[in-house]
């Protein structure tokens, strides 16, 4: 047989140790410790969102928030405290919803199996259940996330993608996180269920998108105008605008035949068309069943649910989302 050497038994010892750390999350985490803990979710989920369908977005977009920063470990769930401003009360997050519905499902599942169920996985879970909810694709949640203990606002704007981001920018960002620029455009694609408040995350490009009074020349000029009517003042916090014009109850394509035509609302949004290569890649699902849409989204979320996962003896369950145990 022959002898592996030094170097080798030290990089077999490392793929060892991440096998074990991919096996710590794995689908079915919970099946002997809580195995009632993704029928709770479900359950919850399914019983309150049809009354509430726009709460699958907002539950979407904070578990995009979550994962971006820090990895996938409810830090965005943290409060902050007299010492520290967390990332929920960071100016990216302050339009995020949908914490009490979180807790609540904590607290159902604290009530079946305490200290067992982490918020992470369960906000994971409840994205992917609220989408399903409303008629959008599943995807799989392997679960055994632990819950980090720090969360800090100015994390949340170095590492979130902003909505001014052009293409580079935003391609940067998302590999940073592991992701690729296929990535980008399906993920962004569940602003097809998006709304968006009258501020400067869009409105800069109506009133003053160079700084000189003038409007966004990549924006459709009918649009503009549609969006000028409601958007009367680039301050406005209160208005709100679907992100998916006519269709944003419906998890479909139609986001993606809005970018075409010049309607994306963010810079973000637009900016995907700018480059051929997610022009192509819009073009190829715009080409496809929904179905191609729905397979190539569930893939995306899978990836972005694994981002810097704490597992094992990292972190902690906590027993409530909001604060650290």
């Amino acid at each position: 047989m022959e002898k592996i050497g030094y170097v080798g038994v030290i990089f077999l010892g490392v793929l060892a140790f991440l096998g074990s750390v991919q096996g710590q999350l794995k689908l079915g985490f919970y099946d002997q410790t809580c195995p009632n803990a993704e029928k709770i979710v479900q359950d919850y989920v399914k019983k309150h969102i049809p009354n509430a369908p726009s709460l699958a977005a907002a539950l979407l977009r904070m578990h995009f928030h979550d994962c971006f920063v820090r990895g996938c470990d409810a830090s965005v769930l943290l409060n902050s405290s007299s010492t520290n401003t967390a990332e929920k009360d960071s100016p990216p997050n302050l339009t995020l919803r949908g914490f009490g519905f979180i807790e609540t499902v904590k607290s159902l599942i604290e009530a079946e199996c305490p200290g067992v169920v982490s918020c992470a996985d369960i906000l994971s879970l409840v994205a992917r259940d609220s989408v399903v909810t409303i008629g959008g694709p599943f995807w799989r949640v392997p679960t055994g996330r632990r819950d980090g203990t720090v969360s800090n606002s100015t994390e949340a704007l170095l590492n979130l993608p902003s909505p001014f981001f052009n293409f580079s920018t935003l391609q940067a960002r998302f590999a940073s996180k592991g992701l690729n620029v296929t990535d980008l455009v399906l993920l962004s694609g569940g602003h097809t269920i998006g709304i968006a408040h009258c501020n400067p995350s869009f409105a800069t490009r109506l009133y003053n998108f160079t700084g000189r009074g003038d409007m966004d020349p990549s924006l459709d000029s009918e649009y503009a105008e549609v969006l000028k009517r409601k958007c009367r003042v680039p301050t406005d916090n209160t208005t709100i605008f679907e992100m998916d014009p006519g269709s944003f109850r419906t998890f479909d394509l139609s986001y993606y035949r809005l970018l075409l035509k010049r309607r994306g609302l963010f810079e973000s949004d637009a900016a995907l068309t700018s480059d051929s290569t997610g022009r192509s890649i819009i073009n190829e699902l715009l080409n496809a069943p929904v179905s191609k849409f729905f397979d190539e989204f569930a893939m995306s979320m899978e990836k972005m649910g694994r981002i810097e996962v704490k597992t094992g003896a990292a972190g902690e369950i906590r027993r409530q989302c909001a604060v650290v145990s």
